[in-house]
């Protein structure tokens, strides 16, 4: 018996037979950091209310090597291609909290409804944080769907305690999962953690993911700080210039606390030019406040970081809830 309450297994590179780690990562912040963070730092107002214009009903299916990406909210989408449906990190709930009184709540509605969803084929879990995890969603979502539950080692039993009719399918970093003849999901690496109480630091593994396809990769990274750069041109040598990318933006101040873990704008830019990807939709900002900037500080900071860069402002698109990115073929 390890001590790990939701895994056991082998040590590897990134798992101490306790907790997993990103190799080169950083230490984890303790309890005088969060509360230097929380009593000195000053956090912009965010407003109540901050709803979308836009709100989509998505078609059945999108065949062929046409692409549509919906953005739900936060980290959440409907990415539609190959006549596969498959949902990232959905939140459905108003709070990104183990408690529905209290905690991170939504400013702005899910862009498409639970009930509105076509048939869906998959469903991919980055990791554990409350704001993308989401138990009750996920509940939800069996109940409409006979979708698959991919996601990183131990967090299938966070969902079995949850509700005995969530059975996911746990992966390591490396693995590749066939979800048709033509479409596969690959565990790739990210600069995170993991935790959903106070006694679980890192016993469950977090990642990003690579959506193979014959048009190119998608690449869906839920959270990741930025590090030495690393990982991001790896995914381009492993599965070449993705088509698409699906970068966070947002959660990033006060920095000193944040950036290992979240990266900012200007970074996430850098992670745009170094796996190459010919587009990126941004996630991660105005939906739940995390953090300490303002709401539309993170999309303000991208245009100027894709200007710095000399990168087409059509590049990087930070869209809203219920807004769709598509492209007819790769």
């Amino acid at each position: 018996m390890t001590g790990n309450r939701y895994y056991s297994g082998p040590i590897s590179d990134h798992f101490d037979g306790m907790r997993f780690f990103a190799p080169g990562g950083s230490a984890d912040r303790g309890l005088p950091d969060v509360l230097r963070w929380r009593l000195r730092e000053k956090r912009a107002p965010w407003p109540k209310s901050f709803a979308s214009p836009f709100a989509d009903r998505p078609p059945a299916r999108v065949e062929g090597g046409a692409l549509r990406v919906v953005s739900i909210g936060h980290a959440s989408f409907l990415i539609q291609t190959r006549g596969l449906n498959i949902l990232v990190d959905p939140v459905f709930s108003k709070r990104a909290s183990p408690l529905q009184w209290i905690g991170p709540a939504r400013v702005s509605p899910p862009g498409v409804a639970l009930d509105d969803l076509p048939g869906v084929d998959a469903i991919l879990i980055s990791h554990n944080h409350y704001d993308h995890l989401d138990l009750a969603s996920l509940s939800a979502l069996k109940r409409r769907h006979r979708a698959r539950i991919l996601l990183p080692l131990g967090n299938d039993a966070i969902l079995a305690a949850h509700d005995p009719a969530l059975i996911a399918e746990p992966f390591d970093w490396g693995a590749r999962v066939a979800l048709s003849r033509e479409v596969a999901v690959h565990f790739e690496p990210a600069y995170h953690w993991s935790a959903r109480g106070l006694g679980d630091r890192r016993m469950a593994l977090w990642c990003a993911f690579a959506i193979e396809t014959p048009d190119g990769a998608i690449y869906c990274i839920g959270d990741t700080g930025f590090g030495d750069g690393a990982i991001f041109s790896d995914i381009r040598q492993k599965h070449g210039a993705p088509r698409l990318a699906l970068i966070p933006i947002g959660a990033y101040e006060p920095r000193w606390f944040m950036r290992d873990f979240h990266v900012n704008p200007a970074e996430a830019v850098k992670i745009l030019e170094l796996c190459g990807a010919r587009n990126a939709i941004a996630h991660h900002w105005g939906t739940f406040q995390l953090t300490d900037e303002a709401i539309e500080a993170p999309p303000e900071a991208l245009r100027i970081a894709l200007a710095e860069a000399g990168a087409p402002a059509n590049r990087f698109h930070a869209i809203r809830p219920g807004e769709v990115w598509q492209e007819a073929s790769a």
